[in-house]
């Protein structure tokens, strides 16, 4: 098997690209992120210049429109980067003959499955932002790049807007949490996320291309992922909050979302060689990073 060659990240200023700049980084792969501040990937003209000019072997989009609820308001914004700037980055890669991973999203699906959700099965998106996800697929498989496709969900890290840190600064605020119980997804830490990605790079160099699914394992609920955070964060706190689930109806969203959202990850297991991990091991790790367990605040 061949190397990944230098690996080209788009999108290197969200929670995958930190957690690919933090794998590379700890793995010693030749790795160079690129966020929106130094190119848009909506102009073409602009990625490809940069491919041409990084000459990777293999191309990482990790670039996004990710505001689900503002989706529904600023679709023509969401299509922009979600669809046209997935088809810049495929076009250019065929053109350049790198390889490209891009990574997708379990939205794409309507949360009807009464099983893990599998690569094959027909999406069908609830909501806006799925919809520009889906398009993005598609634009990447018509433009002829050997590529994968790679959807993820539930993601958390130490970096930006997520659940974890939402819960570890609303925990603090309140005295009394509700959280949805009633939708099940698949927690993935980015820092995972960002290795498997990495693991999977020389292999999809050598042609294992199609589209694939990695997620955290075990499910687990909304509240369920709330209590777990707490039971590792907060028994140093003052004062650790009250948590109690509610159904989704009481907590209403612009975006309608899927209530069963678990992936199934067999085939990128099969096909790199990466299991799922545990998503409450990442955890304890991304609480680690932000300095949250009771070990790292009695550290000297």
């Amino acid at each position: 098997m061949s190397g990944p060659g230098r690996v080209l990240v788009f999108g290197g200023d969200g929670q995958l690209g930190r957690g690919l700049r933090k794998a590379a980084a700890d793995s010693r792969a030749e790795l160079m992120a690129l966020g929106h501040g130094e190119v848009d990937i909506a102009d073409a003209g602009s990625v490809a210049d940069a491919i041409a000019n990084a000459a990777p072997g293999t191309v990482i989009n990790a670039a996004a429109y990710t505001k689900v609820d503002d989706a529904e308001d600023e679709t023509e914004a969401a299509y922009r980067v979600n669809r046209d700037g997935a088809a810049n980055i495929a076009r250019a890669c065929a053109r350049q003959g790198c390889a490209l991973i891009h990574v997708s999203t379990d939205y794409v699906f309507d949360g009807t499955s009464e099983r893990p959700w599998r690569p094959d099965d027909p999406p069908s998106p609830l909501n806006a932002y799925g919809a520009t996800k889906l398009a993005g697929e598609e634009a990447v498989r018509a433009a002829g790049a050997q590529a994968a496709i790679v959807r993820t969900a539930w993601v958390f890290s130490p970096w930006g807007q997520n659940f974890v840190r939402s819960m570890l600064r609303l925990g603090r605020e309140r005295e009394r949490l509700t959280i949805v119980d009633d939708q099940t997804g698949s927690p993935t830490s980015a820092i995972d996320l960002a290795r498997a990605l990495l693991a999977a790079a020389p292999h999809v160099r050598d042609g294992v291309t199609g589209t694939f699914h990695f997620g955290g394992q075990p499910p687990v609920s909304w509240y369920g992922f709330a209590r777990v955070i707490f039971d590792l964060a907060a028994p140093g706190w003052p004062r650790v909050p009250e948590v109690q689930p509610i159904p989704s109806s009481e907590f209403p969203t612009r975006a309608r979302r899927p209530h069963y959202s678990v992936l199934d990850t067999s085939a990128f297991e099969a096909a790199f060689g990466y299991p799922a991990p545990d998503w409450r091991a990442s955890l304890r790790e991304v609480l680690g990073e932000l300095g949250e367990l009771e070990t790292e605040r009695g550290a000297t």
